[in-house]
């Protein structure tokens, strides 16, 4: 049965229309994968997607992240094998280990140890794109805790619906869509299939912070101010407009570096001749091009005291900034970046 069965004629053409055009991106023979945790986001995307993918001629994998974090998860892992057989989707089963001591806190590492996860998976399967199930909630949800995270203007633009990191590209259809609307069209193929999605207790745990932020804030937020979420993520979207204009001042500073071939370093002394706002602006636009989780404000506040502190020395002692597995060098007047 369709998908369009489960929703209104509107709602089904605003989801399907999402993914056809972030597919349009993509070459013909591109093969896609979801991002499948089982929750009634990613199980929507998935059946959506299967139909656009059995349209555009896509090969469609479905990836799943097992963290051990929770005493369910062989069960829940189990409990997807099935979805897919129905689906007739191969699944793919990555396990990760989430650091404990990374600095980063626990939701942070088990992020970074997600899109590691989904990557290699990816590599396996010769998957070019992942569809992410991310939301207009989402999007809200993000922009308020990067606020109070201190994250700066780059930040509030919230999740980006076209990423690309390394050779893998990210795409999120969904972040102007409505959660309602996933909801009602999961929720009817529970009923019909008699399979129901995972609930994953990390997201109403009030020990994270996302998981505080929906028990504890968004629900004085919805009695107070019912529309905030459009005037968050319309914000956001306001915010991507500004960062766009800052990514290409970054990418002209950026170039004035002397940076490598591979990007991976760049010299300290034309690092120096920026103004303070610029050498900040850049030294994100560096590490968000890496791939590497941006640092709050005080992180990186971190490693340009210690670049200027080398400046103040009048030598070129060596640099160390740590940050979860990747780690930023000095040596010989190039900073440098590497994992591990």
């Amino acid at each position: 049965m369709s998908v369009a069965a489960d929703t209104s004629p509107e709602q089904s053409d605003a989801l399907h229309v999402a993914i056809v055009q972030s597919l349009e991106k993509l070459p013909s023979t591109a093969s896609v994968a979801i991002a499948l945790s089982g929750g009634i986001d990613s199980v929507a995307l998935s059946l959506v997607a299967k139909e656009v993918c059995a349209q555009t001629g896509h090969t469609l994998h479905f990836f799943h992240v097992h963290h051990g974090l929770y005493a369910e998860a062989d069960a829940w892992a189990a409990h997807l094998q099935t979805f897919a057989h129905d689906l007739e989707v191969p699944l793919s089963t990555g396990r990760v280990a989430v650091a404990q001591d990374s600095g980063l806190g626990i939701e942070a590492a088990a992020r970074q140890a997600r899109y590691a996860a989904l990557a290699e998976m990816a590599h396996a399967s010769r998957v070019t794109a992942i569809l992410l199930a991310h939301h207009r909630q989402d999007q809200a949800e993000t922009v308020l805790l990067r606020l109070l995270r201190g994250a700066g203007v780059l930040g509030l633009g919230g999740m980006q619906p076209d990423v690309v990191r390394g050779e893998l590209r990210l795409l999120r259809p969904w972040l102007d869509v409505d959660r309602d609307a996933l909801v009602a069209l999961t929720g009817a193929y529970a009923q019909r299939s008699g399979w129901h999605p995972i609930q994953d207790p990390s997201n109403s745990d009030v020990h994270f912070a996302r998981g505080a932020l929906r028990s504890e804030l968004v629900p004085v937020l919805d009695r107070r101010w019912p529309a905030w979420r459009q005037t968050v993520t319309r914000h956001a979207r306001q915010a991507q407009d500004v960062s766009e204009i800052l990514d290409e001042v970054a990418a002209g500073d950026w170039q004035t570096l002397d940076p490598d071939l591979e990007g991976m370093s760049f010299s300290l002394q034309r690092w120096r001749g920026l103004s303070e706002p610029r050498q900040a602006l850049v030294l994100r636009f560096w590490l968000n091009r890496r791939g590497v989780a941006m640092p709050g404000e005080r992180r990186l506040a971190e490693l340009m005291r210690q670049l200027r502190q080398l400046h103040a020395l009048g030598h070129d002692r060596e640099l160390l900034w740590q940050h979860g597995t990747c780690r930023v060098q000095c040596l010989r007047g190039r900073v440098s970046l590497s994992s591990g």
